[in-house]
């Protein structure tokens, strides 16, 4: 899964990148919580649809609640296996929700994700900071979907609208930093500038939208660095942000998780 994304600039960016977009309402929206957000708060966050011919900036909370997820229990239960979509189900399970609201595509605004490495020996994974080469930002592909039957928003009176980001399996580098846990190897939907804009186009068939879930980004285009915590608490020692290089003594590269780090290096990783 993908589950810790950063948008750490100005709202600006955004305009930048999309400049007819319309903005649906004011959003609360500041550069802590951008640097690291979190799937599983079910917090709002600044996406992009295409409606009414237009591009909008709308702010959903991250985590659909669908329409069979009728009782406080179920959505407790259920929704945490909502944040993330897997691109394999959009259009080859006719039974999954994601294929019946395939249509309602947007695109998540980032700067960067964060992934967890594990290597064997050390006590916690390392976390990674990972963008894509060039591009200061870039969008990740997700679905939407109104629920008509939870109420409203309280501080606007529209429907809730709610997001998903489209997960596929990972390319060769992804695959050495998310190497563990029950959704191993995948990583976050990545396209090209182009591609992305394509994502929102209404008319899109699915055999165009099958083009673009195939797609595999170059391991030469993804930029990632070691980076202290992501959602631990204790104050980084040299006082950065949090998607800053960090260096651990010893960290093997990329591939050799055979956990060749000892001594300093150890006593480095317990700090997160």
């Amino acid at each position: 899964m993908c589950l810790d994304i950063a948008f750490y600039s100005a709202l600006q960016l955004i305009d930048n990148y999309f400049p007819d977009l319309t903005h649906d309402g004011e959003i609360n929206f500041d550069l802590d919580m951008g640097m690291h957000f979190l799937a599983l708060g079910y917090n709002r966050y600044p996406v992009i649809v295409f409606e009414h011919d237009q591009y909008h900036r709308k702010y959903f909370e991250w985590g659909v609640i669908a329409e069979y997820m009728d009782t406080p229990e179920k959505i407790k239960a259920m929704r945490k296996s909502m944040v993330n979509a897997r691109s394999e189900k959009i259009l080859d399970d006719k039974r999954s929700f994601w294929n019946r609201i395939r249509t309602k595509r947007c695109l998540i605004p980032v700067t960067g994700i964060y992934e967890h490495r594990e290597i064997k020996g050390w006590k916690n994974k390392v976390p990674y900071y990972i963008r894509l080469k060039d591009r200061n930002m870039f969008c990740l592909p997700g679905l939407y979907h109104y629920n008509t039957k939870i109420p409203s928003d309280p501080e606007t009176g529209e429907m809730r609208g709610m997001f998903t980001l489209i997960t596929r399996a990972a390319n060769p580098v992804m695959r050495q930093i998310h190497n563990s846990g029950d959704n191993a190897f995948r990583m976050p939907l990545f396209l090209s500038k182009e591609m992305e804009i394509e994502w929102l186009r209404p008319d899109l068939t699915d055999e165009e939208i099958g083009r673009l879930l195939a797609y595999e980004m170059p391991s030469d285009q993804i930029v990632y660095d070691a980076v202290f915590s992501i959602r631990g608490r204790t104050p980084r020692p040299d006082g950065l942000p949090k998607n800053s290089p960090f260096s651990y003594p010893n960290l093997p590269g990329l591939g050799d998780d055979s956990g060749a780090a000892t001594g300093e290096g150890q006593a480095q990783k317990s700090l997160f």
